[in-house]
């Protein structure tokens, strides 16, 4: 079995705003430091694998940059690190990557998080197959999306993900209003638990910056400001810049470790992670795939919706997040109690890590033993981690 014993993330910044001027790399190791201090007993030797996400790495992530951000963070040599790339579920992934390794018992100790500086990806240039072409070239930006497609992929595959999600809203007949409107939800809920003090010992800060908080969130946001926002991909849609999650820098860190590890970190668990799914459709239909990931964890958990307590869902966009939701049959008021990256930002290989993270605090603060916690992926995919609390179990 696999528990949570740490979990901590940055504050979100937004895309050239309060991280812009640091590297993902920083980034991630000031997450790994910061975990790792919540456990100061464990010696760093005794990690047995670094495995994190990343959607990016062409750039200054140095293409592995679990391995790099480890070096920085003053890890042991010894200690070896690797890098996921599931796009936006690259940390969610690499979690449930390091807890196969403890279940299988080829670790005991696992340090995974992801991170992700939207602001710093470069731009690339295709390499030409003969030196010093005569004809223009286009860079291309790798913050977020389809780039150099093979001509091969049917064009209904490569559509934007906003495209995407605006056809899904069509298939599903989700309005401008219910998208506004959870949105709005996300934002008063993120500021709500700011100043509660929710997030204060599950954000650390940022060696350098000022940014002490979440960057996007709109305290101040309105139903009519939402409302008056233009469509982002259509001229007659849905999606806006206020009901889609923002460009986005950050880290997160999540340690993890079998039972038996508990005298080697120093303090007892938060959660176990008690059931995994992955699921994958079409593309342009990845908004929708969360919904089967999710299915597939709590029949691995052997539990079914009826006893889930709470829900972190990824909130890419609010009318994918809303098709879930429905799908799922749940009570929306159990989902992103405490916001979502509409609000708080999505930097790409970090959200896995918030939003279990999240879900882990989320359970112990309302005493409920059950929880999801679920993301869409780019090019048609789902994760899902089942959590359950040990404090409550």
């Amino acid at each position: 079995m696999t528990f949570v014993y740490a979990a901590v993330r940055t504050p979100f910044g937004r895309f050239n705003g309060g991280l812009a001027g640091v590297r993902a790399d920083d980034l991630a190791a000031g997450a790994m430091r910061a975990v790792l201090a919540q456990a100061p007993g464990l010696d760093p030797e005794a990690i047995d694998e670094v495995v994190w996400g990343n959607a990016n790495g062409a750039g200054e992530e140095n293409r592995n940059v679990g391995r790099m951000a480890a070096l920085l963070a003053g890890l042991p040599v010894g200690v070896p690190g690797t890098t996921v790339n599931r796009l936006c579920g690259s940390s969610l992934d690499a979690a449930m990557i390091g807890s196969r390794e403890i279940d299988t018992g080829d670790a005991a100790v696992v340090l995974v998080g992801g991170v992700e500086s939207m602001t710093r990806a470069p731009w690339v240039l295709p390499k030409p197959t003969r030196a010093f072409p005569a004809a223009d070239v286009t860079a291309v930006s790798t913050t977020l999306g389809w780039r150099l497609v093979n001509p091969r992929m049917p064009q209904e595959w490569t559509v934007s993900l906003g495209e995407a999600n605006e056809q899904l809203g069509d298939r599903h007949g989700v309005s401008r209003e219910r998208q506004d409107g959870f949105a709005l939800r996300s934002h008063r809920l993120a500021a709500a638990a700011w100043a509660d003090g929710f997030y204060d010992d599950l954000v650390v800060p940022v060696e350098g910056v000022d940014l002490v908080r979440d960057e996007g969130i709109r305290a101040d946001s309105t139903a009519e400001k939402l409302a008056g926002l233009r469509p982002s991909f259509r001229p007659d849609g849905t999606i806006t810049a206020g009901n889609a999650s923002p460009l986005s820098d950050g880290a997160s860190a999540v340690l993890l470790g079998s039972e038996q590890a508990a005298a080697t970190i120093g303090r007892g668990p938060l959660a176990r992670i008690a059931g995994r799914g992955t699921y994958a459709l079409e593309p342009q239909s990845f908004g929708y795939a969360p919904v089967e990931a999710a299915s597939i964890a709590l029949r691995r958990a052997g539990i079914g919706w009826e006893r889930v307590g709470a829900v972190e869902l990824n909130e890419a966009f609010a009318v994918q997040s809303l098709i879930c939701v429905d799908a799922w049959g749940i009570d929306p008021e159990i989902v992103n109690t405490r916001g979502g990256a509409i609000a708080i930002g999505h930097p790409l290989g970090a959200s896995g890590g918030r939003v279990l993270g999240t879900l882990a605090k989320v359970l112990r603060e309302r005493r409920e033993r059950w929880g999801v916690a679920a993301i869409c992926i780019g090019v048609g995919q789902g994760l899902a981690v089942v959590l359950e609390n040990t404090t409550t179990a």
